[in-house]
């Protein structure tokens, strides 16, 4: 499964990674094909989250603890400060490791957006 990372290099500039999460098969049922599933991910918890309409940038800023972040519904576009930049379609999986350093920032529709946020576990 793919999932796009951000995070900071030592000098505290952000960037991008591509990263591949391992699904392994499990058949749940004899005779339907496996589901596929990740090793499990220790977490916090979870939060549920709504972008108001016309939000359109978040300037600068480090995300508050390192977080799996999916959009539900509209897009976002991620800039790093490196100057490259990353449009996510809903459903995008995107690991938020900038705690650090420069941030990143991002650009919305003019929509709102659900999303859900998933802190990791220290």
């Amino acid at each position: 499964m793919k999932c796009l990372r951000i995070y900071a290099d030592a000098q505290g500039e952000s960037h991008f990674e591509d990263i591949d999460i391992p699904l392994t098969p499990l058949e749940l049922f004899p005779n339907i094909p496996p589901i596929y599933l990740s090793t499990w991910e220790q977490v916090k918890a979870v939060r549920f989250g709504w972008v108001p309409a016309g939000l359109k940038e978040a300037d600068w800023h480090t995300t508050p603890v390192r977080q799996f972040v999916i959009w539900m519904t509209g897009w976002v576009e991620f800039e790093t400060s490196d100057g490259d930049t990353r449009h996510c379609e809903p459903g995008t999986v995107v690991l938020c490791e900038d705690t650090v350093g420069k941030g990143h920032r991002s650009r919305h529709p003019e929509e709102g957006q659900f999303n859900v946020f998933i802190p990791l576990a220290d």
